[in-house]
């Protein structure tokens, strides 16, 4: 199982030179991936380019960027874009978001979101080959091509957590991108949905990518504590929310991981024997315990 790290809410105050040298950081110790979540400051695809740029020797990846505000041709073009500027390193994750953001803040319909991101792989795929597209949908019109010389289609990887949308990951997107989901949810309904999925559309087998907040610490209720302090209220979305009754938990601070030293390894493993393709760590806690956790991850990335 490949091991990464994610920088998501922090990005929103960082400075660019501070996040290459945290990917730095994160490829000299060999970590396999670093992603970055898109908010309202940074542009993911363009950060993960910048760094890319900057730093060889890691693939670079957006979980996720939002599919409404941006139309398949210009994301692809976009995307393609990222892969060139990294040397083929680029893996795009993309999802819907939620209603709360797309209707309030963007000021578009979230009428039907599955049918919408169906539509929207579907115009995206073949544009990030290079193909010609004509797509006219009921929510969704893509005609053109997008070329970038030297950059070949990255990864697409799809925000999926209910099974409708784990289905169209399967049939469509390269793989899923999870978040609040632990082993449980991963092995008796994620992998399977989605591997069900793309073996009955002839695909390849899935990434499975779990994103996961970590801390190596001697206290990990203060840490689950501070978590649903700072974001509990994201338990109260309606896909998370229904992800987090599936597993039978009450809020998304029980997602979290943390521990000793070996009760980390021990959830990371179990993450493995569940199926998740690729762990992404979002390291969480006070600095100690973030920068104890960073160094315990290159531990882990060692010893594989």
């Amino acid at each position: 199982m490949r091991l990464g790290v994610m920088f998501g809410v922090a990005v929103e105050n960082a400075d660019l030179p501070k996040l290459i040298e945290e990917v730095r950081a994160a490829a000299e110790t060999g970590l396999d991936s670093a992603y970055f979540s898109q908010l309202f400051s940074w542009d993911a695809v363009t950060l993960a380019a910048l760094v890319a740029r900057e730093v060889p020797g890691i693939d670079v990846g957006t979980a996720v960027t939002p599919t409404y505000p941006r139309h398949p041709l210009a994301l692809a073009g976009q995307a393609l874009t990222a892969q060139a500027a990294s040397g083929n390193r680029f893996i795009l994750g993309v999802g819907p978001s939620h209603p709360e953001i797309i209707e309030k803040a963007f000021g578009h319909s979230y009428d039907r979101p599955a049918r919408h991101v169906r539509e929207y792989l579907t115009a995206l795929m073949p544009l990030l080959r290079g193909e010609e597209v004509d797509h006219h949908g009921e929510v969704i019109t893509a005609v053109g091509r997008t070329n970038v010389p030297g950059a070949v289609a990255p990864p697409v990887l799809l925000a999926a957590l209910g099974p409708v949308m784990l289905r169209i990951a399967g049939e469509l997107a390269d793989g899923v991108v999870t978040v609040w989901t632990g082993p449980r949810g991963i092995g008796e309904h994620i992998a399977p949905a989605i591997g069900r999925a793309a073996a009955q559309a002839g695909r390849p087998d899935p990434r499975v990518v779990a994103g996961v907040m970590v801390s190596v610490t001697h206290d990990p209720d203060r840490v689950r504590q501070g978590v649903a302090a700072a974001v509990g209220a994201a338990g109260r979305l309606p896909s998370y929310r229904a992800a987090l009754d599936r597993q039978g938990l009450s809020g998304v601070h029980e997602t979290v991981v943390a521990g000793d030293e070996d009760a980390v390894e021990r959830a990371i493993r179990a993450y493995a024997d569940a199926g998740a393709t690729e762990f992404v760590a979002s390291p969480v806690g006070d600095e100690r315990e973030r920068a104890r956790t960073a160094a315990f991850l290159s531990a882990v990335r060692g010893r594989r």
